[in-house]
C-alpha cells in the first residue's frame, strides 16, 4: 500500500454512520485507508446499522469493500494490538488520521499520550510527526475534563471537529445530516466532494 494514506479509526461512541460514510467517501475518492475499528465500535456498528463485523480483519476488509466499493489494495484493516502495523511507527506515518466517531475516553487517552492500543499509538505518532489529526468527538454535554483535553490537543495542532451538523442546507434525511459532518471532515483533509452546496451557493 502507498505510504500516502489516511488512517480512519472508529471508537465506541455513538455515531457509527459518520465513520462508515467517511470510509465510503475516502474509498470513492481513491484514497488508501488504514482502518481501525475497536471492539466497542463493532458493537455500536451492529446496534446502529445492519452491518455486522467478524473478528477477522480479512473478513472485515472484504465486507467493507463489498459494501462501499474500492480496490483491495485501498483498504487495510488492523486490530488494536497489531503493533507491527505501519501506523505504529513514525517512519510510515499516514498523511492524516481521523478518529470518527471519537469517544471521550479515546480523546483522554490521546491527550495523555497513553498509547495503550494501536489506535492511541497511531494518534501519538501523527502528533509527534506533526501530521494532521482530526477528532470527531460525539458526546454531549461535555465536561470540564473533556474541554481541557480538547484545549490541550488543539494547542498541539489537533483539529477538534465535533459531530455537530448544521441545517442551513435544509436536510430531508438522516443521510443528509450525516453528510454535513462528513463534508466538513473531507474539507479539512483537502479531499474534493459534492456532498452538499457551499455556503452562499
Amino acid at each position: 500500500m502507498s505510504r500516502e494514506t489516511i488512517t480512519l479509526a472508529m471508537t465506541g461512541a455513538s455515531g457509527a454512520l459518520y465513520g462508515l460514510r467517511l470510509l465510503e467517501c475516502l474509498l470513492a475518492a481513491g484514497e488508501h485507508v488504514y482502518f481501525l475499528v475497536s471492539q466497542p465500535a463493532q458493537m455500536v456498528v451492529s446496534m446502529e446499522t445492519d452491518l455486522k463485523f467478524s473478528g477477522n480483519n480479512e473478513a472485515i476488509q472484504a465486507s467493507l469493500l463489498a459494501r462501499y466499493g474500492g480496490k483491495p489494495d485501498q483498504l487495510a484493516v488492523y486490530s488494536k494490538d497489531q503493533w507491527t502495523a505501519p501506523i505504529a511507527s513514525g517512519s510510515s506515518v499516514s498523511r492524516a488520521m481521523v478518529v470518527c466517531p471519537c469517544s471521550s475516553g479515546t480523546l483522554s487517552s490521546i491527550a495523555s499520550g497513553a498509547s495503550d492500543s494501536l489506535l492511541e499509538r497511531a494518534a501519538d505518532v501523527v502528533i509527534k510527526e506533526r501530521k494532521q489529526l482530526v477528532l470527531v468527538h460525539r458526546e454531549t454535554p461535555v465536561s470540564a475534563i473533556h474541554l481541557e483535553n480538547m484545549l490541550k490537543l488543539a494547542r498541539m495542532g489537533v483539529t477538534i471537529l465535533p459531530a455537530s451538523p448544521g441545517f442551513y442546507h435544509k436536510p430531508e434525511s438522516v443521510a443528509q445530516v450525516i453528510d454535513f459532518v462528513v463534508a466538513r471532515i473531507l474539507d479539512h483533509l483537502n479531499i474534493p466532494h459534492d456532498l452538499l452546496p457551499r455556503w452562499g451557493d
